[in-house]
């Protein structure tokens, strides 16, 4: 087995530490403990994540309360992002463009420090969402690319879609995590280990309910170990 590891530590970005800021002002964790930088996506249970997501079906009306709870608070999310900062939001610029905007999580750093961001346009990728709309969808985009990747400073790779989901849980209820769990860990490892260079059809299902738990993530106590199966791209897009 292909046994690839994480990269060492990226040192201190003050984007990182404005975005987890954020997160706590939003009702997220005030001391969050959790090295992010070791978090790894644990090969049997993407694998089980990923048949869950095949397996379903494109949308589930039992999906449909957790999705709306999703959007109730994505929205709050967008909205305290592009908030101006006078009145206690983020300040931030967003615009969606036609092609994926960020080789790597620095890029997006960058930006984000400069109080931009750039998302991938839901209209332009081809696979629209079965419940939100593609504004919706660009919201959710935009708050996950600056709460998760953003402020646990992790990349695009199947780690570190791994950590940016347990960072930007703390932000959602248990009924929008249901959703969130869908949305990150479905749609990541169903292309990790299952999409064969392809992104999956966008679905709007529950997978089993364990799968929405933080407690379900790895923390590799080596940080230069891990081990995933071989064959997904370093960056993970629709």
């Amino acid at each position: 087995m292909f046994v690839p590891t994480l990269p060492p530590p990226a040192p201190p970005h003050e984007a990182v530490a404005y975005l987890a800021d954020g997160v706590r002002r939003l009702g997220g964790l005030g001391h969050d403990p959790v090295p992010y930088e070791r978090v790894r996506l644990d090969p049997f249970v993407g694998a089980e994540i990923a048949d869950a997501y095949m397996c379903a079906p494109p949308r589930d009306p039992c999906a449909f309360d957790a999705y709306a709870a999703l959007s109730v608070q994505t929205v709050r999310q967008y909205h305290f992002l592009i908030g101006r900062i006078e009145y206690g939001g983020l300040g931030m610029t967003i615009r969606a463009v036609d092609d994926d905007p960020y080789p790597d999580a620095a890029s997006l750093l960058d930006d984000l420090r400069a109080r931009r961001l750039r998302v991938f346009a839901s209209a332009a990728s081809g696979n629209p969402h079965p419940y939100l709309s593609d504004g919706e969808n660009d919201m959710f985009r935009a708050v996950h690319d600056a709460f998760g990747h953003g402020a646990s400073g992790r990349g695009f790779d199947a780690h570190g879609e791994e950590a940016a989901w347990l960072k930007h849980c703390q932000l959602y209820t248990p009924l929008a995590r249901r959703a969130l769990a869908t949305e990150i860990r479905g749609q990541t490892c169903a292309l990790a280990f299952r999409g064969r260079g392809c992104f999956p059809e966008q679905k709007a299902v529950l997978l089993p309910r364990r799968f929405s738990d933080p407690r379900s993530v790895c923390i590799d106590r080596d940080p230069v170990r891990a081990s995933v199966g071989k064959g997904y791209p370093r960056k993970l897009v629709p």
